[in-house]
């Protein structure tokens, strides 16, 4: 908000595997100057072509560990029971503080812990499909995964959709354009939030100085 010093926020996106994170994530990446995707620590090894500390930081159990008991992550979870994910906490409290927003690929879990972590500074948005048939139609045609790994992802996928009502703001992505439209007025309620605003009370009594006509 030009003028007015403000707090950042964090917006978290979840939903269901196939539901759209990623691309409306990257479109969201695209058109809002300011916003930045918060980089997650895990314990899982590099895919091809990833980059550490652009993709993932990515650490061996140890360090990850020694990460977690000494306070340095803002939430972190054990995901299919096999590799462990965590949000650092040092840069997404330094861009809060410079007036930068982040933005979070999470699960519930994620938002839960985070909105304890950092009350009053978290924005939830649910992702939702039009329908589970449309939902596993996505995860068929994404290629991949086969109808074993499908069905478990389809189950996973009604348990998180169970947790929708915890969020502030749901999205249903049936329209590509309109789900990010919607997502991105819901960022800039957040931004304009006068709870958001430490330097209203200096910006307003600067109008009150303003010399008349």
């Amino acid at each position: 908000m030009s003028g007015i010093v403000r707090r950042g926020v964090c917006l978290v996106l979840a939903g269901p595997s196939g539901g759209g994170k990623s691309s409306i994530g990257r479109a969201l990446l695209d058109q809002e100057p300011g916003l930045t995707l918060s980089v997650s620590a895990t314990t899982r090894p590099p895919r091809p072509g990833e980059r550490d500390g652009v993709d993932y930081h990515f650490r061996s159990e140890p360090e990850f560990s020694a990460l977690r008991e000494s306070g340095a992550l803002l939430e972190w979870a054990v995901v299919l029971g096999r590799y462990c994910y965590g949000t650092p906490r040092a840069p997404v409290e330094a861009a809060l503080g410079e007036g930068g927003d982040v933005l979070f690929d999470i699960d519930w879990q994620g938002y839960r812990s985070l909105r304890t972590a950092l009350p009053g500074d978290v924005v939830g948005v649910f992702l939702l499909p039009p329908s589970l048939p449309a939902l596993e139609s996505r995860l068929i045609s994404r290629g991949g995964d086969g109808p074993e790994e499908v069905a478990r992802r389809m189950a996973q996928a009604r348990d998180e959709i169970s947790h929708c009502g915890e969020f502030d703001h749901v999205v249903v992505n049936e329209d590509f354009e309109g789900a990010v439209a919607e997502v991105r007025a819901v960022l800039h309620a957040a931004r304009s939030a006068s709870a958001r605003l430490p330097g209203l009370g200096d910006f307003v009594a600067r109008l009150g100085d303003a010399p008349r006509s």
